[in-house]
Parts: structure tokens; C-alpha cells; sequence
């Protein structure tokens, strides 16, 4: 089953959930260890990779709303708590504006270096902020910020997650096996 159905997530929506969840926590980690770094030429490519990765969970974030207007995801499942789904329906959606603001931060922030921006070190991609060092600090502190908030959003998503899953109401394993 590719589309997702009333009860189902469907194979797209799975292979979009997980491929996001293992590029965003790649990127994570490759962005803590980089503000560890001296930028050099021996390191060049990781900022590189990063961008090229970031850029491509921005492309992956808009398919998988555009995936979600075509084949709707299933309704909460489990005892009706209220404030439980709420929280889950907050969360889902800080983590959809963060997915995308921190994205646009980081490509502004590069922008406003006045170095290219290579994805997959091949395509040059257009700048989206002036070379200005005061949007460059702007821009930086924004990306970093949004990043500290998606941390702690994404652990109320997983630590979400878990809970249904110890309780055993069929939510993490519709997303794990459909």
C-alpha cells in the first residue's frame, strides 16, 4: 500500500518519515561537530555536505507536505486525550515551521557570506540575503536558535512516540510497519 489510508500510513509516507528523521539527525550531529571546527581547507567539504544536506531536508520537508495534500495521513488512534493530541497536532506542526525556518536561516546565513552555495558540490544555488555581515550575524544566530528549538520538539515527538508505543495503541507501530 503506497497511499496512506483512514487507519494506515502508507509506504510513501513511511520512506518520507524515516529518510527526514535520519537526514535531520545526520544533520545534527554534522552541525554540533562543525561549530566545534576551525573552518580550513581540510574540512571545507563537511560545511559543504551540511548545506548540501540541509538543502535537500528543505526539498524533502515541501514533498512530504505536498505528499500529505495527496494522500491525507490517518486520524489519532488510541483513548481520546484530548490535550494528548493537541500537544502531538503542536508538535507535528512546530516541527513542519521549523523544518522549514531553519533551512531559510541556514541558507541566508551562507548567503550573506558572499561564498557560493554548492549543492553536492556541483550546483551553484542562488543567494537568498545580500552580503551583509549584520545579516550574516542575524542569520546565524536564527539558524542556531531554531535548531535548539527543533531539539527539544523532536524529543516530545519521540519521547511521544515511545509512550504510545510502551502503552501499546497501535501509533508507532502504524508509522514502523504501516
Amino acid at each position: 500500500m503506497l497511499r496512506n489510508d483512514a487507519t494506515h500510513f502508507g509506504l510513501v509516507s513511511r520512506l518520507i518519515h524515516w529518510a527526514m528523521a535520519a537526514l535531520i539527525l545526520s544533520l545534527l550531529v554534522l552541525g554540533t561537530q562543525l561549530k566545534t571546527m576551525q573552518p580550513g581547507l581540510a574540512n571545507l567539504w563537511l560545511y559543504g555536505l551540511h548545506k548540501s544536506l540541509g538543502l535537500t531536508a528543505l526539498v524533502l520537508v515541501a514533498v512530504r507536505l505536498v505528499w500529505h495534500r495527496i494522500s491525507p495521513p490517518p486520524a489519532p488512534i488510541g483513548p481520546p486525550r484530548a490535550w494528548e493530541n493537541r500537544l502531538a497536532k503542536a508538535v507535528h506542526r512546530l516541527t513542519y515551521a521549523l523544518l522549514i525556518l531553519i533551512p531559510l536561516a541556514g541558507w541566508a546565513y551562507a548567503s550573506a557570506t558572499g561564498l557560493d552555495i554548492l549543492f553536492a558540490n556541483r550546483w551553484v544555488i542562488p543567494p537568498i540575503a545580500p552580503v551583509s555581515e549584520a545579516w550574516e550575524n542575524a542569520a546565524h544566530l536564527a539558524h542556531s536558535v531554531l535548531t535548539k528549538i527543533l531539539m527539544g520538539v523532536l524529543a516530545l515527538h519521540v519521547l511521544g512516540a515511545l509512550r504510545r508505543g510502551i502503552e501499546g495503541d497501535g501509533t508507532l507501530d502504524r508509522m514502523i510497519g504501516g
